[in-house]
């Protein structure tokens, strides 16, 4: 089986397809980065805690930046195409708990362009981050933003800390003409999704993804094929879209990571995505990358 090495250009997946340019020479020149800071096109992102604000044009809101405003105290996301520099406050009282599906999310994401909800979601999971790694993992000293607010440094031992992403395979596992799906016990009856868990040390994603279909729902893969990866900032993972090719069928369920399973059809894969009446089951939501893994196995 041939496999495209990504997402077709018209397959953009919500949260990627960013157009900023991330501007990295800008954050190790403190002259230039300040000459950012006081540039009168230049913007901050508005978030709600860790909620995106749309306006009516399908944007994030921004603000330009207040006179007693701190830049030490924000992150440089980026330049926009006309050179304007886009910022983020770092500032939060203390982490945020986000629920595994927080409703407000799903409703605003929608709403915004997608190159703005892959800005939204890089600084969510930088402003999470900052949040939660206030205190040196080395000598639990206090640490401070530094580069922009791309690293963060120890106080006491000088140890810097950079912005963390968790890789995630997420799969298919595909056996003559049908392809295996699973319902976790907080999703809603009916809703079923493609399999998925962290990658552990010392693990490649092919050897990730045999290890979770097995552990699962006792099944035994052999070749497996990269398809497209998608930033997942809940709050910061690498969603790795993955099709393995299984050597068997039959199902034997980790019951406490997998409340259901089954084995479903293109025909069956085509109407839950159709939303029809009747439907073997609840497709994922256009946001999630499980939504694009179906859509590119019926052909769509």
């Amino acid at each position: 089986m041939t496999r495209d090495a990504g997402p077709r250009l018209d397959h953009v997946i919500t949260f990627s397809g960013g157009t900023l340019d991330r501007a990295d020479q800008l954050r190790v020149h403190p002259e230039r980065l300040a000459a950012a800071w006081a540039d009168p096109r230049a913007q901050i992102i508005v978030l709600d805690g860790l909620d995106p604000l749309p306006t009516d044009e399908g944007l994030l809101s921004a603000v330009p930046v207040p006179g007693d405003a701190v830049l030490a105290d924000h992150a440089l996301m980026g330049l926009r195409e006309d050179g304007a520099p886009v910022f983020v406050s770092l500032l939060m009282s203390k982490p945020a708990e986000p629920p595994i599906s927080p409703p407000k999310v799903w409703q605003i994401i929608p709403l915004l362009s997608l190159p703005e909800a892959a800005l939204y979601g890089a600084a969510r999971s930088l402003v999470d981050w900052h949040a939660r790694h206030q205190f040196c993992a080395r000598c639990g000293g206090a640490t401070h933003p530094i580069k922009a607010g791309w690293v963060r440094q120890c106080d006491i031992c000088s140890a810097e800390h950079f912005p963390r992403t968790d890789p995630v395979v997420i799969m298919l596992a595909e056996y003559e003409g049908k392809v295996l799906i699973g319902r976790n016990a907080r999703f809603p009856a009916g809703r079923f999704s493609a399999l998925a868990g962290f990658v552990e040390p010392g693990e490649t994603f092919e050897e990730a993804v045999r290890r979770e279909l097995w552990e699962e729902c006792g099944i035994r893969t052999g070749r497996v094929d990269y398809l497209f990866s998608q930033p997942w900032p809940f709050p910061s993972q690498l969603m790795i879209a993955c099709m393995a090719q299984a050597l068997g069928d039959e199902l034997t369920l980790d019951e406490e990571e997998i409340a259901e399973a089954m084995w479903v059809s293109k025909d069956q894969v085509r109407a839950a995505l159709a939303e029809e009446d009747g439907a073997a089951f609840i497709a994922p939501s256009k946001i999630a990358v499980a939504h694009h893994m179906l859509r590119d196995w019926v052909g769509e």
